[in-house]
């Protein structure tokens, strides 16, 4: 059976910018995939032509088993696309804009009052409905955006920066709606927002410089960290000092160092020394607040597969 996403080989150019290189990878339905890059990497042009707004240079992209090329129209029927700067018509009111798609959509009557009642409970927008969209904040604009793309209730979805401009509860109302959303879907979610991978991706890609340079789940990019395995102490500066020397003995250990909460020791790749980091603790007498094991961190792996050691900026990335 066929991937809900299909992507191949995509390419794009514009000038002597080479803004997507070789794109490929598969969306199953149930799959929230974090699409990730620094700014200029090639995620919205990569999006603009999964969603068929922009015509690659060379490859394919199916959604559903059905090529957005061969079949343009009939392709997208199940789609909703959330675009980059969240487009609409400013001088409409958030519910006349959804009126207008769901007119597009197809629906009439009271479909498309029970369309739009939905998707404007889902994305707040009940205070708005009758403001001009150019009198918006940012983030009620970007609402309005997400709310169009909602509206008839779509399989995929494809959405680009769908956080951006809300503030810390709008993300979390948005956040736990994707969660809601996400068994029976499939959804892609553009970002650079480190922290919405751990709040609803279950895997991620990593784009820079128009190519893939990572993908797996959030817990495999984060064993891909230095800190991963790593041990954490948490203690007064003076108490870390008197830890190191026994800490550093330790068989397993490549390294104690001083950090901002206390004292961070570093594994050999794939020893377990969380057991003894604790025994040496133990053994000193001291008092320590905490004691755990971290994850890694996904921002030091974003870091080290962006932004190559040696390499400065390509010059690639999206077209202005």
């Amino acid at each position: 059976m066929a991937a809900m996403i299909e992507v191949e080989g995509l390419c794009k150019r514009f000038g002597s910018i080479q803004a997507v290189v070789d794109v490929s990878f598969k969306v199953e339905r149930g799959e929230v995939l974090g699409f990730l890059g620094p700014n200029g990497a090639g995620k919205s042009t990569a999006m603009r032509m999964i969603t068929g707004f922009l015509e690659p240079d060379s490859g394919t992209v199916r959604l559903e088993g059905v090529d957005i090329q061969d079949q343009p129209i009939a392709s997208r029927q199940n789609l909703g696309y959330m675009p980059e700067g969240a487009p609409s018509y400013h001088e409409m009111t958030p519910l006349g804009f959804l009126g207008f798609i769901a007119g597009i959509r197809g629906f009439s009557g009271s479909e498309a009052e029970d369309r739009i009642a939905t998707a404007t409970q889902q994305t707040q927008l009940g205070s708005v409905l009758y403001q001009p969209i150019d009198t918006l904040s940012r983030g009620f604009k970007r609402r309005v955006a997400l709310a169009q793309a909602l509206l008839h209730d779509p399989e995929i979805l494809v959405l680009d920066e769908p956080t951006d401009g809300l503030d810390p509860n709008q993300k979390h109302e948005v956040r736990t709606l994707i969660q809601e959303m996400a068994p029976r879907k499939a959804i892609i979610i553009s970002t650079h927002i480190l922290e919405e991978v751990d709040a609803v991706c279950s895997r991620a890609i990593i784009i820079a410089h128009g190519r893939i340079v990572a993908d797996g789940t959030p817990d495999e990019l984060e064993s891909r960290s230095d800190r991963h395995m790593g041990v954490s102490i948490t203690a007064t500066r003076e108490t870390c000092q008197q830890l190191m020397a026994g800490i550093n003995a330790l068989d397993g250990v490549a390294e104690a160092e001083l950090d901002s909460r206390g004292l961070f020791v570093k594994p050999v790749r794939g020893s377990d020394i969380l057991d003894p980091v604790r025994v040496v603790v133990g053994q000193s007498g001291l008092s320590v607040a905490d004691i755990r094991v971290e994850r890694g961190r996904l921002e030091d792996v974003f870091r080290a597969v962006t932004i190559p050691s040696g390499t400065g900026p390509s010059g690639t990335g999206d077209r202005p």
